[in-house]
């Protein structure tokens, strides 16, 4: 069945180019992958582009740890990127990064245009300045707690929690995220985008369906509030896009990112015939879609959208969010080996098994997804192997072996086949409106009808009665035909699968010939399409993501990292030390005489220790794994005993307790019994 060709452009949230991409991001990138590939089954011209996300402080302050500079991180991790998406399978047209020439002119375009418009204001604003690093601190490099819900261990620019946005001078007791220091307040000149200005433009777009329903009812509690002019710029040092005409002046790297669709569409036309303007003019009658997670609703359905209709260039046909992904019901973990990358997985699992499990898990609205790992084992067995690849194996050799591979000249039952076609444009439906879900369910439903009508009329039965090879040759070939329509509907799913599926079949599946027959068709001899999942290869998933973080336990121990915010990458090993490095430390076992949380803290517990002689007051960041501190009262701990003491706004922290992990509630003390720890005797 035919339909009018659209002419669409889709993106996904550009992925940060300061860690490896897991299985969250593959959530979102499998999404939008099989909505594309859907869209190009129907004959629509569809292009789907995305980018690293370049630019901001953390990558320039990993790239100095590293000690590389930020273009060589920010290349390495595009590199990364692209290697994790085509194991996915992932069909970008183009893959490109912030960090260009493209969108360093379409960045500096937009500005002038907004500026010109009067939608840019400059004023001098107090800002948060770390004292140790002496640099200004990006909203993301500070934290504290919430000053509207009060949640704790919040960012500086929006909360997790309540979602809401504010400065991070409105943070409660606020630190810095680079040093932990306590940030002071200085003055700078800063450029804001105007985007109150928007606000009735915005209520109409919401009114349009342009978002689904829960991001257009957060939006009216965001109006309620008070929008407020947006900062867009940050002082030097910084990576990033410097602002026209102006110095040690940079655009903030939530202005440039979005900018980036924009930029890879533009490096995709350049290389190709495709009109850029056609997609981005005021008047454009493409559609221009964008897959993201629901915490960066905010920046896509408010600045975004703003930024766009005050530089001239058209706005979203719809932002479509989805959620986060759980595993076995709990947020993906470092220790317990859920975090998992799309590299690690990849060494032992086929991607397709995870395409299938979300597509069967996805739907239209902004909810997590779990990653249940004993279902997922269950549900690729039984769909994908048992039903789907065994409808075909269970009549391919016969046709094979009696019939030299040709397939009958009429359907055996045209009445069941007209079923399973009549059910092609509601599947299409479910594909447009992204309910994956149900899509699958309606294939499944039809799957057990094509194996049901196999096992009445059981063909290993007839193949032994002589005179019946007629009869033989129909029902093998309908349950072939009754699969080729069930692989062109999993296709956009399965890719990999049904290209297999083509070359054993000898046809391409395509949407608009899936209801003609195979007549008097030749197939390729069945070889196996598919490898059942094993739970050996969930196990060798898990044990792998342990280990590779385990990597940074020790050196996360050594640092104190206990007492900072989180990296935001995996680091390497610190640079080797000698043993006489090592002896400079004086380790001792301490005893916990007391041990209470901090007042206004959302991370220390303060300590008083007994080293035998006298007594100590130590400061520890491990409150999130610790929520009963008494209950560590008593305990033998080890510490370093000659660290220098650090003045802390709640005291002075005399020492470093020792704890080992991946930071937050995986965090674990280590203690030691008898004043005898690792042979080494208490001083």
């Amino acid at each position: 069945m035919s339909n009018p060709q659209r002419k669409i452009l889709v993106t996904c949230a550009l992925p940060y180019a300061n860690g490896a991409i897991h299985l969250g991001h593959m959530l979102e990138h499998i999404q939008a992958d099989i909505w594309v590939r859907f869209q190009r089954m129907r004959g629509h011209k569809i292009h789907f582009v995305c980018a690293d996300d370049a630019h901001g402080t953390p990558i320039m302050l990993n790239a100095d740890k590293l000690g590389i500079t930020p273009e060589e991180l920010i290349e390495k991790a595009k590199a990364d990127h692209i290697a994790d998406f085509s194991g996915f399978n992932i069909s970008f047209d183009n893959y490109h990064s912030t960090h260009s020439e493209e969108n360093r002119e379409l960045t500096s375009a937009i500005y002038k245009k907004l500026k010109a418009n009067g939608f840019i204001k400059s004023k001098v604003i107090s800002q948060l300045f770390d004292p140790e690093k002496n640099m200004f601190l990006p909203d993301r490099f500070v934290k504290g707690t919430c000053p509207k819900c009060k949640a704790e261990d919040q960012y500086g620019d929006n909360c997790e929690v309540c979602a809401s946005t504010y400065s991070p001078m409105d943070l409660i007791n606020p630190r810095s995220a680079v040093s932990g220091a306590t940030p002071v307040v200085k003055e700078s000149e800063h450029f804001f985008f105007d985007l109150p200005s928007f606000e009735g433009m915005l209520k109409e777009w919401i009114s349009s369906g342009s978002l689904q329903p829960e991001i257009a009812n957060k939006m009216q509690e965001w109006f309620e509030s008070g929008l407020q002019q947006w900062d867009i710029s940050r002082d030097a040092p910084y990576f990033g896009f410097q602002i026209p005409d102006t110095e040690n002046k940079f655009f903030y790297v939530w202005l440039d990112a979005p900018i980036g669709y924009m930029a890879s569409f533009k490096n995709l036309c350049d290389r190709t015939d495709i009109n850029y303007d056609d997609f981005w003019k005021k008047d454009s009658d493409a559609e221009l879609y964008h897959f993201i997670g629901k915490d960066i609703v905010y920046f896509h359905s408010l600045f975004w959208p703003a930024m766009l209709e005050g530089s001239d260039h058209r706005k979203p046909t719809n932002v479509f969010a989805h959620g986060y992904v759980t595993v076995d019901g709990q947020k993906m973990s470092k220790s317990r080996g859920t975090f998992i990358q799309a590299s690690t997985y990849l060494k032992h699992i086929d991607p397709e098994c995870l395409r299938y499990y979300y597509a069967a898990k996805l739907n239209d609205r902004i909810e997590d997804l779990d990653f249940n790992l004993d279902d997922f084992v269950q549900r690729v067995n039984s769909d994908i192997v048992n039903k789907l690849v065994n409808l075909a194996s269970r009549n391919a050799g016969f046709i094979t072996k009696c019939f030299d591979g040709k397939l009958a000249g009429e359907l055996q039952d045209p009445i069941l086949f007209a079923e399973f076609i009549a059910q092609s444009e509601q599947i299409a439906a479910y594909y447009e409106s992204r309910e994956f879900n149900k899509a699958i369910r309606e294939i499944m439903a039809l799957t057990d009808k094509a194996n049901k009508y196999i096992d009445e009329k059981a063909p290993w039965v007839i193949a032994k009665e002589e005179g019946k090879e007629t009869e033989l040759q129909a029902v093998c070939s309908m349950g072939l035909e009754l699969f080729r329509v069930l692989m062109s509907y999993l296709k956009p799913v399965l890719p990999q699968l049904a290209e297999r599926a083509e070359g054993f079949l000898q046809t391409q599946l395509r949407w608009d010939n899936i209801d003609t027959p195979l007549f008097n068709h030749t197939i390729a001899p069945f070889k196996s399409l598919f490898s059942r999942l094993e739970k050996k290869q969930i196990d060798a998933v898990i044990e792998e993501t342990k280990q590779l973080f385990a990597q940074t336990t020790q050196q996360g121990a050594k640092k104190g990292k206990e007492m900072t915010a989180c990296d935001t990458a995996v680091e390497p090993i610190a640079p080797e030390i000698t043993i006489d490095d090592f002896a400079k430390l004086d380790l001792r076992v301490a005893k916990v005489l007391k041990c209470e949380a901090v007042p206004k803290s959302d991370k220390l517990l303060r300590f008083e220790l007994d080293l035998g002689d006298h007594t100590r007051q130590v400061f520890s960041g491990i409150k999130a794994a610790y929520n009963k501190p008494e209950e560590l009262e008593g305990r033998f701990v080890i510490m370093i005993a000659n660290l220098a003491p650090r003045k802390m706004s709640f005291g002075m922290s005399e020492g470093m307790i020792l704890s080992a992990g991946t930071g937050g509630s995986n965090l674990f003390l280590l203690s030691a019994d008898s004043g005898v720890i690792a042979g080494m005797q208490v001083k």
